[in-house]
């Protein structure tokens, strides 16, 4: 008998034929608990799309099992889909040719719901997401920000139990991003409607809306916790912070320094500066890090010591962070 809602058991998934095969999954094993917002974390072709499409039942595992609601999703597939549903950031939610409304209920009718409960959740939907004045607008007229909110909105028509988020903020600005953020918690804590499993690239983002986090690659779990768990074991490790007044550097020498556990970057093309975040194994690192940088003609304007943050916990576990080029809007 399963004890939690989703459950993975030696999960793996391999590509190719013979001499050329590509082991995407290599034996993962996680589960998640009914009305929790699990949180999957790594980098690009980590393993983290092939798990959702083997728990929505669009790709079958080379071996191992997997169960949503109680159901294999290789042998009770037509089963698991009655109870899922899938949002994935940056696809095209619909069809542009149709308004918004017309999408969700060529949507809802795919569904299987009637007419009367259709359009009632089409109204409430639009409502409570905030774009129900764009409900006339075709698919096509409509700003990336709110075609997300349509794809959220038709990810919740069948009222699934488990809900899949693939990404759902990429490209978002930061308001429409808390928005979608708030409106998921609140309909997976306060209305206690189902169950979530989140990918994202933004660790902000898992810290405030995940009740656990796994962070994966090369196929495999790396870790398991709370993101308070997971950052309370950084706390004996060393980490700064590193303000160098340079995008155009390259930084990659300082990985592989004695002593650096992990380093991340990040890029302002508006201010000219990278922030380099540096995990070391003592104290020390860090004067040879100044000193290399300084050999390198690169002006530090300032370094830190930082407290641990679920990111930390991404670069001590995978070696690197999300390198992100940014421009900062005016304050």
């Amino acid at each position: 008998m399963l004890e939690n809602f989703v459950e993975t058991r030696g999960l793996v998934r391999t590509f190719g034929k013979k001499n050329d095969v590509v082991k995407a999954l290599d034996g993962v094993s996680i589960s998640i608990r009914e009305g929790e917002i699990f949180g999957l974390l790594g980098p690009n072709g980590a393993g983290k799309t092939t798990i959702i499409k083997i728990l929505t039942t669009l790709l079958l595992p080379t071996s191992g099992e997997a169960y949503v609601g109680g159901f294999s999703v290789v042998k009770e597939a037509n089963k698991v889909r009655n109870i899922i549903n899938l949002v994935s950031g940056g696809e095209t939610p619909g069809y542009g040719i149709l308004t918004v409304s017309e999408n969700l209920w060529f949507f809802s009718q795919l569904y299987g719901l009637p007419s009367s409960v259709a359009k009632e959740k089409i109204k409430r939907l639009t409502v409570d997401l905030d774009f129900k004045k764009y409900a006339t607008t075709r698919m096509a007229k409509l700003s990336t920000g709110f075609k997300q909110r349509m794809s959220l909105a038709r990810g919740l028509l069948n009222d699934p139990k488990m809900l899949f988020l693939d990404e759902p903020t990429l490209g978002l600005d930061v308001l429409t991003a808390k928005r979608l953020r708030t409106y998921v918690i609140d309909w997976a804590k306060r209305e206690k409607k189902g169950t979530v499993l989140l990918t994202t690239h933004y660790m902000a983002e898992a810290d405030e809306m995940c009740d656990r986090v796994a962070i994966i690659n090369n196929g495999k779990i790396l870790a398991c916790d709370s993101p308070t768990a997971l950052k309370e074991n950084l706390k004996a490790t060393p980490i700064a912070k590193i303000d160098v007044s340079s995008i155009q550097a390259d930084f990659s020498f300082i990985q592989k320094m004695r002593g650096v556990v992990g380093c991340s970057e990040t890029r302002s093309i508006q201010t000219g500066v990278t922030s380099l975040k540096v995990m070391a194994q003592n104290e020390k690192v860090f004067s040879d890090i100044m000193s290399k940088l300084n050999e390198e003609k690169l002006k530090v304007l300032s370094i830190n010591e930082t407290e641990p943050t679920l990111e930390d916990v991404y670069i001590r576990l995978v070696g690197k962070g999300f390198e992100q080029a940014e421009e900062k809007a005016n304050a």
